[in-house]
């Protein structure tokens, strides 16, 4: 699945997905923002990643490049081949709401930075919520395993305890990733629909994407989304079976990277109609001012060599929000740092851009913080509000051999 979201003051985002892989690209653009049904506006981001949490911590660790890998202590990774990831400094107590001590042991570690990012993100749109408000206010969000931890604790449990009772109800019932976002999101006092994307990598920023359309549609003047991903086991075995991660580090675009490193991490964005954040006095961080999908029928887990579906997602993204390449001023690539990913989109970014491809910034943040899977896309839109907004460009840290099939211009 390809997707497209664009971002201002003034930012494009383009972003693809299928199912086992996926590419992202977010664009950011000069100041253009199109006639448009609503205009929707960005009042609240929460971020929580490997480099830190919160705004300020994310926005100084991705300008200066910092990594974020290390020893994968979360579970037990001494089987695997690949030992390392990038690993978030979750918080020890979580910060106060409406839940119980009782319920907060139902919400695993995914579900935990989404309510850290959730309660950041409300509190800087200053969303005042009632009996009534609370009740309008839709949610999407994206994952891919929500709150796979649990299910793994349930399984481990059944096969080492055959006669086990104590707690597996609740594990079977509490790694679903919609009870996780659900329990969040009453802690809030959301009570709104709740709409989960699993779209592979995409999912995040999918849900953006989606999320703005409701704004624009005049369907809701508030929704919530973002997207939140934890490391968990089976995942991560999973794709170091496909011997798909890194042995050494994460390095987009370079001539001798070998492979994706697993990180985790939470953003949330409180989006609003620009009449409804003006009306209550809200700050406005940023615009979406388009979106766009397509899908990557090529291969199950290889992209098109020339990148057809990422193309056709940033040429579709740039028509919905009346843009053309001469008018974005940086690309947020999707860089997986995999052999096939980076030099397909590479391939992408060159036909999309023409001659603008020539002098346009392009990083992956991922050699930071390493992929985020169902979090990446929504972590990505963070990042460029954050250069958006602070006026620098966030360097692909780990490239030291840049690959000539990977160059821009």
């Amino acid at each position: 699945m390809l997707f497209g979201v664009c971002l201002s003051p003034e930012a494009l985002l383009a972003l693809s997905a299928d199912n086992l892989k996926c590419q992202t690209q977010v664009l950011y653009p000069k100041t253009k923002s199109p006639d448009a049904k609503r205009q929707v506006v960005i009042t609240g981001v929460g971020i929580i990643s490997p480099l830190g949490v919160g705004w300020d911590e994310n926005s100084r660790g991705f300008r200066a490049g910092r990594t974020a890998f290390g020893p994968i202590t979360v579970f037990d990774s001494s089987r695997q081949r690949v030992r390392q990831g990038a690993q978030a400094d979750l918080p020890a107590n979580l910060p106060s709401s409406q839940f119980g001590s009782r319920l907060l042991t139902r919400l695993e570690r995914a579900g935990r930075m989404l309510f850290v990012a959730m309660h950041q993100a409300l509190g800087q749109a200053e969303l005042a919520l009632d009996e009534r408000s609370g009740t309008n206010v839709p949610i999407v969000l994206g994952t891919t395993s929500g709150g796979m931890r649990f299910g793994e604790d349930y399984y481990r449990e059944a096969l080492g305890n055959l006669g086990a009772r104590r707690f597996q109800p609740t594990r079977a019932l509490c790694y679903q990733a919609q009870f996780q976002s659900r329990l969040v999101a009453s802690a809030f006092g959301l009570k709104g629909p709740v709409s989960i994307i699993a779209n592979a990598c995409a999912s995040g920023a999918n849900a953006v994407g989606h999320a703005s359309t409701l704004v624009r549609e005049g369907i809701a003047d508030v929704v919530i989304t973002g997207g939140y991903d934890a490391l968990c086991q089976l995942v991560f075995a999973g794709f170091d079976s496909l011997q798909a991660l890194s042995p050494t580090v994460c390095r987009p675009f370079d001539a001798r990277r070998d492979g994706l490193s697993l990180g985790e991490g939470a953003a949330v964005f409180v989006l609003e109609s620009r009449h409804h954040a003006r009306a209550r006095g809200a700050p406005i961080l940023g615009e979406i001012v388009g979106y766009a999908a397509a899908t990557d029928t090529h291969h199950l887990t290889q992209p098109h060599p020339e990148g057809d579906a990422a193309f056709l997602s940033m040429s579709q993204a740039c028509a919905s929000a009346q843009l053309t390449p001469t008018d974005i001023d940086y690309v947020n690539a999707h860089g997986t740092g995999t052999p096939l990913n980076d030099s397909a989109e590479a391939a992408a970014i060159r036909r999309w851009a023409g001659a603008r491809a020539a002098s346009l910034p392009v990083s992956s943040t991922k050699s930071s913080i390493g992929h985020l899977l169902g979090a990446a896309g929504a972590v990505e839109v963070a990042v460029c509000l954050m250069a958006l907004r602070g006026q620098w460009l966030p360097p692909t840290s780990t490239l030291q051999i840049p690959d000539p099939a990977c160059l821009f211009p």
